[in-house]
């Protein structure tokens, strides 16, 4: 049997090889002239069949390959139960061969090859080996060497078995071949076969399920590649093969199919030299046939890879001009990785022809759609239009919870109609046109209509119109405008935000004419889109806005930046308070990109009206920044910011001066309420900060602050500014203990150089006392107080300013008493209210019990005006007397300051005394004696000379005559007698206060200053000697004990001197009331408590050991010298 052909074969022409017949045929093979590649004409093919029980038929086939005409092929067949004779068949051109069995031999084999034109030579060989005359069983195997062998084998288990070989002359030179193999309709596993060649490659062959055609990777292994490594491709196959048990572990294809990614991410990204990218690609066509179905994460790596390796190469005709000698083997090569790519994005959409997984396949595409160089985005562009053409091949294809991405899909398109590039432009309207049908497919699928695919296609292409490169702008509105049906509320923002992607690459990166246009095709898209759908926007407006500003980091060009905040102020003219609600999200601080997008609602138009915007912040300023759960709220802080921004543009200010007091307010009152706290979450990167030249570290309080600043300053009011500047009153105000102060600093400021909106602000603070929580009453509060100087207050009913503040003096917040005093004092100042404040003398002196020593110290200097204005011989003594009660705890307070300023107060209240003295009056001025002496020794100059000055006036006062070193300020560590003298004269003039000079010594010697300890223990030692006679047993073990605990201090000089007052106090008379076993036991060898040497001679005389009775004889020497 012969035939011939000269032309291409018939790609609907097939050949077939029966098995089960008596009768010979001889086929014609009649080349088609539309397929690829090129044959030699008056090739023959022959085939003899010599079986009693096999015929065979050919009919036409394409191979989309070129052979040479003496490639030739033998098919013998033969069974061990049945012999059988040779069949013999020459073929002279093949591009698919089937065996096709009739009746039970229900076997067929179809290959196909695609390779690129070139010079074959030396024969190789095909091998089919059938195991079963009847059917194959699921056990078959595809094998490919580079000895060119193909065999196919299959066993049954009831089956006698049966083998066919082919054999074909050709050579596989460097290329790789795709063949197809069909087995009927029954599902092929994987193979199970070896091969003594080790650089074989196995393939599977068709996956459980019942695909029509299945496509296996031939691969030629070379002895090596160009670079001299040797290839490791197909083995990683092979392994599979070796090992079908695991071949459908999760684990297995993961591990094979990241050794073929980096295969491909190992190849030149700047040159096309080899078919590596191309096999590796082929070969994962094939591994993602087998089960398990890739993963999400996976499957858009994989395509991400395969994406950068080929869309990155650089343009076609480039690589040529680089390389000539090899032009047309490039342009084939570059086309045959790219159909290797589309394959592997179809063949990955079949393996999940779902939304969600022919989304992982498009979604990558954005990027390279949106490229600044040509040849990449017409890649991805054809690339996308590829995919969508097979999926409107592959029925049925349902997107039954909607296609989320169709927004993004149909944006990138669209955007691409107005690409430069006019092929570009044209490609996309068509991935349009194929989206359409697409949906008007499940649209009547649904509705259960009967369709034609072409039909409903070419319908569509005219209804869209033909692509216009004279103004592309008509194709995107008119496809915006028919998309209509399809796109919901996430459709529209997805469009919207395409758009912005397309505004990323800039001019510089496309060229001024080219970025022009595709700024035009961005605005045009945006503009339409909010037009026509606007209201579908509404529930996605704070995703819109999340975009935008993400988008705008990457675009730098002023004019698309213009385009790419165009939605905001579209969006705000009908939804303003969704828009504002949305950027109040903004990250924090806000950086350039924030602040614009807030500036965009007033600058650009249409415009929202800006008293509706300012009321909107103002409502939001007087939220908590902390919620009901205890959440931090970053509204109040995001408004304020928002306000700040606003307050750059000149045509607010008329509005904010409108609501000024409400906004100054509100803002002083959040810096209390921002005060330590921290929104960590919402702060923006570090690169953000530097950037726009933010500190490093963002504290809210200090950016709220920054804002009342900005409002004072655009308010007129830039004296004040610079007052709080002078006084520190910036900082005052963002500190916790110290807020209020900033903030009547402030309105001291505003009264002092007469603010014109003082009056209004007066107002509205008489009803915002009662309100809001104590943050809220304290900065009120504080402001109102300093308002009392204004004249307008005449007119404030009293129960509002003397009423209110004489209801603070009882308020339990310490801070709230402070201020009523102050409130009260400026009142005092009015004739008419001094009578009335001074009868609430007793009653602020009071409040002020166990208050911190900074606020009394603030306090008693406002009443100090009190005292000043009053009749002396009117004042109530008792009024004074609790006022030194009050300052006599501060005396030992940690705060240089305040002990300062308290025992400075003490002496100038002692000096307000008046003859005669009450038993009150002397029982407080005597209990200051020890307090005094103390601190006086802690060897602070200032705090010395304020106790020298309150123990003199004390002792005018008392007319006492204490020693006159008492008022000596030098130290009694080496003036021991001093100390006795003064506490003999204590002891002796207030016997009965003695036990009180004791007490307040030991809880001084335990205090946390170790200076105060120590002069506390010194004072100790010598007290205790002179108070013999007075002295109790339980007095006397709390002295013991208190000297035992001190010698274990960690200050070295109190444990000396500890020692040494217990020394004192074992040298007086008292031996019975201190009994000692063993000699003196109970004094503790300093050495062993602080590491010193023993020996006597090298201790302090205190800290040699002495025996009772020298002890007592020096007692008594050092008497008889006094």
């Amino acid at each position: 049997m012969h035939a011939a052909s000269n032309a291409f074969p018939d790609p609907d022409s097939n050949q077939l090889l029966s098995v089960g017949s008596r009768n010979n045929s001889k086929v014609d093979l009649n080349a088609a002239p539309s397929s690829r590649g090129s044959l030699i004409s008056d090739m023959n093919e022959t085939i003899t069949l010599v079986s009693h029980n096999i015929s065979g038929s050919v009919s036409k086939r394409a191979f989309g390959a070129a052979w040479n005409t003496s490639s030739k092929g033998a098919i013998n067949v033969a069974s061990n139960g049945n012999p059988r004779s040779n069949l013999n068949m020459t073929i002279t051109q093949a591009s698919c061969l089937s065996l096709v069995p009739s009746s039970s031999d229900a076997v067929s084999l179809h290959s196909s090859t695609h390779r690129p034109n070139s010079t074959l030579s030396p024969p190789s060989c095909m091998t089919l080996i059938l195991g079963s005359n009847e059917t194959v069983s699921l056990d078959s195997s595809l094998i490919f060497s580079d000895t060119s062998t193909l065999t196919l084998s299959s066993q049954h288990e009831c089956a006698e078995d049966s083998i066919h070989t082919v054999t074909l002359e050709e050579n596989l030179g460097s290329w790789s071949e795709l063949a197809s193999v069909e087995v009927g309709q029954f599902p092929l596993e994987s193979p199970t076969c070896d091969t003594a060649n080790k650089d074989s490659t196995a393939f599977q062959s068709i996956p459980q399920g019942t695909f029509e055609e299945v496509a296996s990777c031939l691969v030629k292994v070379p002895g090596q590649s160009e670079d001299g490594n040797k290839m490791d491709l197909v083995e990683n196959v092979l392994s599979l093969q070796k090992h079908p048990d695991v071949l459908n572990m999760e684990e297995e294809k993961k591990t094979m199919m990241k050794k073929m990614m980096k295969q491909i991410q190992e190849e030149p990204l700047d040159s096309l030299s080899s078919s590596i990218r191309q096999q590796a690609m082929e070969t994962l066509t094939q591994l993602s046939r087998s089960l398990p179905v890739l993963g999400m994460r996976e499957r858009f790596e994989l395509v991400n890879t395969c994406m950068k390796s080929v869309f990155s190469l650089p343009s076609v005709q480039a690589m040529q001009e680089k390389d000539k000698a090899k032009a047309e083997a490039i342009q084939i090569l570059y086309r045959q990785t790219l159909d290797a790519l589309q394959t592997l994005l179809n063949t990955l959409f079949v393996e999940d022809p779902t939304p969600a997984g022919l989304k992982s396949i498009l979604e990558p595409l954005g990027p390279w759609m949106n490229s600044g160089k040509a040849h990449e985005r017409a890649r991805a562009v054809k690339s996308c239009v590829s995919v969508l053409n097979h999926v409107l091949l592959t029925l049925p294809f349902f997107m039954s919870s909607g296609f989320l991405a169709l927004g993004l899909l149909l944006g990138r398109l669209i955007l691409r109609i107005g690409d430069p590039d006019e092929e570009i432009g044209r490609e996309a309207l068509d991935g349009i046109t194929i989206l359409y049908t697409i949906l008007e497919l499940q649209k009547r699928a649904r509705d259960k209509e009967e369709t034609n695919k072409k039909e409903l296609y070419e319908s569509n292409k005219r209804f869209l119109g033909p692509y216009n490169p004279v103004s592309p702008c008509q194709n995107i509105l008119r496809v915006i405008a028919e998309f209509g049906d399809f796109l919901g509320p996430q459709q529209v923002k997805d469009l919207l935000l395409a758009a912005l992607e397309g505004l990323k690459g800039g001019s510089e990166a496309l060229g001024k004419e080219s970025g022009e246009m595709m700024q035009l095709a961005s605005e045009v898209m945006l503009s339409s889109v909010l037009e026509w759908y606007c209201h579908r926007a509404l529930e996605v407006i704070p995703e819109i806005m999340q975009g935008i500003y993400v988008h705008l980091s990457h675009i730098q060009e002023p004019r698309a930046r213009e385009v790419a905040l165009l939605p905001i102020s579209l969006l705000a003219s009908s939804f303003m308070t969704e828009v504002v609600v949305a950027l109040l999200m903004c990250p924090l601080p806000l950086d350039s990109n924030g602040a614009e997008m807030w500036r965009q609602l007033i600058l650009r138009k249409p415009s929202c009206d800006i008293r509706d915007l300012l009321d909107l912040l103002l409502t939001s300023l007087k939220e908590k920044p902390v919620t009901k759960k205890g959440r931090a709220s970053i509204v109040p802080l995001a408004a304020a910011s928002g306000l700040c921004e606003l307050l750059s543009i000149n045509r607010c200010m008329g509005r904010v001066r409108r609501i000024y007091p409400q906004l100054l307010l509100a803002l002083l009152i959040q810096v209390h309420y921002h005060i330590g706290l921290n929104l960590p979450g919402h702060v923006a990167s570090c690169n953000e900060a530097k950037k726009d030249a933010q500190p490093s570290s963002f504290v809210p309080v200090r950016w709220v602050v920054k804002v009342v600043k900005t409002l004072l300053l655009k308010m007129g009011c830039s004296y004040e500014a610079t007052f709080l500047e002078d006084q520190g009153g910036w900082e005052l105000m963002g500190q916790a203990e110290n807020h209020h102060r900033g903030v009547s600093l402030l309105a001291r400021a505003m009264v002092h150089y007469s603010c014109q909106e003082l009056c209004r602000i007066l107002y509205l603070l008489i009803p915002l006392l009662e309100r809001g929580d104590e943050k809220h009453k304290i900065t009120a509060t504080a402001f109102f107080v300093e308002l009392l100087q204004m004249e307008q207050v005449r007119r404030i009913p009293e129960e509002y300013s003397l009423g209110r503040m004489a209801e603070g003096l009882n308020h339990r917040d310490p801070i709230m008493k402070v201020l009523s005093i102050r409130g009260l004092v400026i009142l005092a100042h009015r004739t008419e209210k001094t009578a009335k404040v001074q009868a609430l003398l007793p009653s602020m002196v009071k409040g002020l019990k166990s208050v911190d020593g900074l606020l009394v110290v603030e306090a008693v200097h406002n009443l100090k005006t009190i005292f000043k204005g009053q009749d002396r011989k009117l004042t109530n003594s008792s009024v004074y007397v609790e006022m030194l009660q009050i300052l006599l705890p501060h005396f030992s307070d940690s705060r240089e300051d305040v002990r300062s300023s308290c025992i400075n107060l003490y002496g100038k209240v002692v000096q307000k005394l008046r003859s005669p003295c009450t038993p009150e009056t002397e029982e407080q001025l005597v209990n200051t004696l020890v307090p005094l002496l103390l601190t006086m020794q802690e060897g602070n100059a200032k705090v010395s000379q304020k106790c020298v000055k309150t123990l003199f006036r004390c002792s005018c006062f008392m007319a006492w005559e204490l020693p006159k070193k008492a008022y000596s300020r030098k130290p009694w560590d080496s003036r021991q007698q001093t100390v006795t003298k003064i506490c003999k004269y204590l002891v002796n003039t207030r016997r009965d206060s003695a036990f009180t000079f004791l007490s307040q010594s030991l809880e001084y010697a335990e205090n946390s200053r170790a200076s105060l300890r120590k002069s506390a223990v010194i004072f100790i030692g010598s007290l205790v000697p002179c108070m013999e006679s007075i002295m109790t047993e339980d007095r006397l073990n709390e002295v013991k004990a208190a000297l035992e605990n001190l010698r274990h201090d960690p200050e070295a000089s109190v444990c000396i001197y500890a020692a040494q007052a217990q020394d004192n106090i074992l040298a007086s008379c008292w031996r019975n009331s201190w009994p000692l076993p063993h000699g003196d036991t109970w004094v503790c060898d300093p050495a062993t408590m602080h590491r010193w040497s023993p020996s006597c001679e090298n201790l302090p005389t205190s800290h040699q050991r002495r025996s009772w009775i020298m002890k007592a004889l020096g007692s008594w020497k050092m008497s008889l010298k006094q």
